[in-house]
């Protein structure tokens, strides 16, 4: 029978580090992947962040699409000539006042936006979320014998002017929803945020 040896406090104490130390990394090591599973992902993260778009080479009468949140949004520069016909027809139109709240405050104009000559609106049919297609042009065409300038539905026939807002007698029951927006600066458009609002 071999004797016992004699008790070591500092051996004790080093491994009794030494394990400590090895659980806390694999602590550790577990607790990163599962907290970091609690962020949401870039995709999530770029689905919810504002869309920014540069605005300094749209052309009077030009439309721009922009992507927020995987809807498409319509960015239209107005011509002289759309703006001076943009009330010369409101007696056709079912909420020419936008009174319906389809848009932010800033944005209860005749143009629907923060700026003129720009109107900023949700490319979404109200009826059935199909997507309006532009006409800019003004005069007769297969849809309306005198067409102001605007967006027409071709799957059930709403058409809206160029500032979004529905024509009376259409499928379509509201005006096209006004995102929040804001303007960085002249050029440079910010869809998904009020930004300052004075």
């Amino acid at each position: 029978m071999q004797p016992k040896s004699p008790p070591n406090p500092g051996r004790r104490k080093f491994l009794i580090a030494a394990t400590s130390a090895v659980g806390a990394v694999g602590i550790a090591g577990a607790a990163v992947p599962f907290l970091g599973s609690w962020n949401p992902s870039a995709k999530a993260e770029a689905a919810g962040a504002p869309a920014v778009a540069d605005i300094s080479k749209l052309r009077p009468g030009e439309l721009l699409i922009v992507e927020w949140r995987g809807v498409p949004i319509y960015v239209v520069k107005h011509s002289t000539e759309s703006l001076n016909q943009i009330d010369k027809n409101l007696e056709r139109l079912a909420d020419p006042e936008s009174n319906e709240e389809q848009q932010p405050e800033y944005a209860r104009n005749k143009l629907r936006s923060r700026r003129e000559g720009i109107s900023v609106l949700t490319a979404v049919c109200t009826h059935l979320a199909c997507a309006p297609k532009f006409y800019p042009q003004l005069g007769v065409n297969d849809f309306d014998n005198n067409w102001q300038g605007g967006f027409f539905c071709p799957c059930h026939g709403s058409k809206f002017d160029l500032a979004g807002r529905v024509y009376a007698g259409v499928p379509a029951p509201t005006n096209l929803p006004v995102p929040p927006h804001y303007y960085k600066s002249d050029d440079i458009l910010v869809i998904g945020e009020d930004g300052d609002v004075t």
